[in-house]
């Protein structure tokens, strides 16, 4: 599906977006009969409520819709949203209510309420449609609602249909639509082309694991993202209880979110060289699946002690890093659903990230806060690299004790990126309960606030 703004304005419905402080004197301003009805149905400026007034003489239809106070507002994003799916069918037009500064994150809002994920079951569209706003940049905001649809709803696919092969489709897919290069390195070629960690995660699945290394841009700086595709995590030998094992299907949602990314970023022609590594795997259990105890050497020559098969994604990670710090680029970023410790440490609902640039970490944390996607820094502890080293290996893909779990993951992927600017993103990518503008499901984190922080991000 395609999220856009209303193509026709002719018939458009002006919509009042009125706070909780001004609705008395909002609703002082309508025709006294007007007036009473609207209060008599309790219409107060509450986030989520909504007015539909008909035209009564000079007096000509409206609409309004509640936005509530700044305190409501604080308590989560996209007010406008919440109101957007419960107005009437038609066209409509933002009239007062909102400033500058909120209209493009409020717009973009309305455009995520119509999403629908309908590949199995249809699903009612939402009604309303809206006028782009004057002063915001309608073809901008359409692109970012459509990378993030495009990472919803690869992330809510079920492995069935959305295995190794199927990502890489949807990479070719992405990569077709903007004229970019893809290579795909599979199965047992993996093994000659050095990617021994990536192989040997993959191989106790009939689904071939695969390198997928996608390229476009031939100007301005070099910026490579790496996300991680497993498709399915089963756990392995070290096989999850079935209550975790119920949402590993979003367990790629990390390469979901990067091509969400590069969808905005290609679709709007940024000038830089973009590399996108995805590592596609299924974590699955069989014969030839690798064991705990297990030693395994990287592509970089880091050699690996297996403590737990269940920490797959940083080891698929890792080759794809090496490989990614090979070339130097100005800046490299990975993005993971990648441990547990991450979502008991902050929530659902903020991106966990790990960088050491104070330039990096300053952009970011700016245009999180404009584009009302947050993130919250995370540090790369050095000190408890010890952590990660077992002693008859280099590393350790999971350290005993429990503790930091999320800072040892993020620790253990530094080591594979030695020449480069890094940062690495260990997001949730599932939204458990309905919100503004997110329907439960998969859901993109980052993403936008990186996509905003880009051009401060990279050298100019």
């Amino acid at each position: 599906m395609s999220l856009c703004f209303a193509s026709d304005a002719s018939d458009a419905i002006d919509l009042h977006l009125v706070s909780q402080d001004e609705a008395p004197e909002w609703l002082d301003q309508l025709p006294p009969a007007t007036a009473a009805w609207a209060r008599a149905s309790g219409f107060t400026g509450g986030i989520g409520q909504v007015l539909s007034l008909p035209a009564t003489g000079e007096y000509p239809t409206l609409a309004a819709a509640g936005y509530g106070s700044a305190v409501t507002r604080a308590r989560g994003r996209f007010a406008l949203a919440a109101a957007a799916s419960k107005l009437p069918e038609g066209t409509y037009r933002l009239a007062s209510g909102l400033d500058a500064a909120q209209l493009e994150v409020e717009s973009l809002g309305w455009l995520l309420a119509a999403y629908r994920f309908d590949r199995y079951k249809s699903a009612t569209p939402m009604g309303a449609k809206l006028v782009a706003p004057d002063g915001v940049d309608a073809a901008r905001i359409e692109i970012i609602a459509n990378g993030e649809a495009l990472t919803r709803t690869l992330i809510n696919t079920p492995a069935s249909d959305m295995g190794p092969a199927e990502l890489e489709q949807a990479a070719r897919d992405l990569a077709g639509e903007h004229g970019a290069e893809i290579k795909v390195t599979v199965g047992e070629d993996l093994l000659e082309a050095n990617f021994p960690m990536i192989h040997a995660v993959g191989r106790a699945s009939d689904r071939a694991p695969r390198l997928i290394d996608m390229r476009w841009g031939d100007a301005g700086p070099a910026l490579t993202l790496v996300g991680k595709g497993v498709c399915f995590d089963t756990g392995g030998l070290d096989l999850k209880p079935s209550g975790s094992m119920g949402l590993m299907k979003k367990d790629m949602g990390g390469a979901a979110a990067v091509l969400g990314l590069a969808h905005m970023i290609m679709a709007t022609g940024m000038k830089l060289r973009l590399r996108v590594l995805i590592p596609a795997v299924e974590n699955a259990v069989s014969a030839n699946a690798f064991r705990p105890q297990d030693i395994l050497t990287s592509r970089k020559g880091l050699t690996v002690e297996i403590n737990n098969t269940d920490a797959e994604g940083r080891l698929v990670l890792a080759d794809a890093l090496a490989l990614a710090d090979e070339e130097k680029p100005d800046q490299i970023i990975s993005m993971a659903t990648l441990t547990g410790a991450a979502r008991v440490a902050v929530g659902p609902d903020l991106a966990p990230y790990f960088s050491d640039s104070t330039d990096f970490v300053t952009a970011l944390e700016a245009s999180a806060a404009n584009v009302a996607d947050p993130v919250w820094r995370l540090p790369f502890h050095t000190p408890y690299e010890s952590m990660i080293e077992p002693g008859i290996a280099d590393l350790d893909n999971a350290p005993k004790g429990g503790f930091a779990g999320c800072i040892t993951a993020a620790l253990f992927l530094r080591r594979f990126v030695t020449d480069s600017n890094y940062a690495h993103f260990d997001i949730y990518g599932w939204q458990p309960a309905a919100a503004p503008a997110r329907a439960v499901g998969g859901v993109g984190q980052g993403t936008r606030a990186l996509f905003d922080a880009l051009d401060r991000i990279l050298p100019q």
